[in-house]
């Protein structure tokens, strides 16, 4: 099993992770880690932290002379912006800084604060903020490397923002900062190279698409997944949606991919297809209308540093949790705990679906 668990809150000290799971062998690399990170702080609409960060891994265990040797991957990035929240956000000492007690509607403020009985929203909103995607990124990344030994590519790219796509985008994001608005988007992800027989149609926890679809939404401000053609495939009749099966020499093939290379919870062959929607960022600089929590007075809702639109963001955060996801189904399907096995088990498989199957 391939799997991370992350700490750390927006302007703590820094954030962590501990990646386990990946093989022994695989050969990695801080400058592709950092250049993944790099991409996750770009995009039109970015705000003004990004200009503050210059986000940059450090490999603490599990990597020794640039090499995975099979023990639990711990990362950490520092956060930059800690000197001037140092005081605000100590472990110790005595209380800093005025409580945040004006939750703002979208976002975890109001419903963190009342589950954790918190009385300053920003022990909430530390954790909650998008900033935990960079552990996300970072582990994705190692994921990506271990990938790309079993032949797998993953790609992500912005499809629309605002309702709009192409040349209007920045149209869209700029007439929205002018208003103190934000604007959501689109994007796809596609990953390439991934045989059939992925995931399995017997329990339902097994089911790879599911995994895919919950990981997808596990990401700050996504309302909505689709695999394939998903939402357009339930407006069609039957025969124009599956995906029909042809053979030529041996070898099976399709000429459509509605499904977005899944069925029965299993790949099929074909690239897979995610797409996912953001909604809009809910930390607006015109505030919306909410409620002191400590006073129940009505007020304006908190303003935080913030972006018009992180959707570029958002794509490479989906491209990670892809590369995790996908990363987790090859240890289980062909395990090994050396790269090496993982490997040869591999080649016997696509051999055997080749032989058998044509596939």
């Amino acid at each position: 099993m391939v799997r991370y668990i992350s700490g750390g809150e927006s302007h703590g000290s820094r954030l962590v992770c501990i990646l386990e799971g990946l093989p022994a062998g695989v050969k990695v690399s801080s400058e592709f880690v950092n250049a993944e990170l790099k991409r996750r702080q770009s995009g039109y609409g970015r705000g003004g932290r990004m200009k503050i960060e210059s986000d940059r891994v450090n490999f603490i265990s599990g990597i020794r002379f640039g090499e995975t040797i099979g023990s639990p991957i711990t990362l950490s990035v520092e956060n930059r912006d800690w000197q001037n929240w140092a005081d605000k956000m100590s472990p110790e000492g005595k209380i800093s800084g005025e409580k945040v007690t004006n939750a703002r509607p979208g976002h975890a403020d109001l419903i963190g604060a009342a589950k954790f009985a918190r009385s300053d929203v920003r022990d909430i909103l530390e954790r909650s903020s998008a900033r935990e995607t960079t552990m996300r990124v970072a582990a994705g990344a190692l994921c990506k490397i271990f990938l790309k030994n079993c032949g797998v590519n993953i790609s992500g790219e912005v499809l629309s923002v605002g309702g709009v796509c192409g040349d209007k985008i920045k149209d869209r994001i700029d007439e929205a900062k002018s208003l103190g608005d934000t604007v959501g988007g689109v994007f796809e992800i596609k990953i390439s190279g991934v045989p059939a027989g992925l995931g399995s149609h017997i329990q339902w926890d097994r089911r790879l698409d599911a995994k895919f679809a919950a990981a997808f939404m596990s990401i700050q401000a996504i309302k909505a997944v689709e695999l394939g053609d998903g939402f357009l495939n339930a407006k069609k009749l039957g025969s124009e949606v599956h995906d029909e099966i042809f053979i030529s020499d041996g070898k099976i093939f399709r000429k459509t991919n509605r499904a977005g290379g899944f069925e029965g919870g299993m790949t099929n062959g074909e690239p897979l297809i995610i797409r996912a929607a953001m909604k809009p960022i809910p930390t607006l600089m015109k505030p919306l209308q909410t409620v002191d929590i400590a006073t129940k007075i009505a007020t304006t809702a908190s303003k935080e540093r913030s972006d018009t639109c992180a959707i570029w963001a958002a794509c490479v955060v989906g491209e990670a949790m892809a590369a995790i996801v996908t990363a987790d189904a090859f240890v289980d399907k062909f395990g090994g705990d050396a790269l090496c096995d993982t490997l040869a088990n591999l080649k016997n498989y696509r051999a055997r679906l080749a032989e058998d199957f044509g596939l």
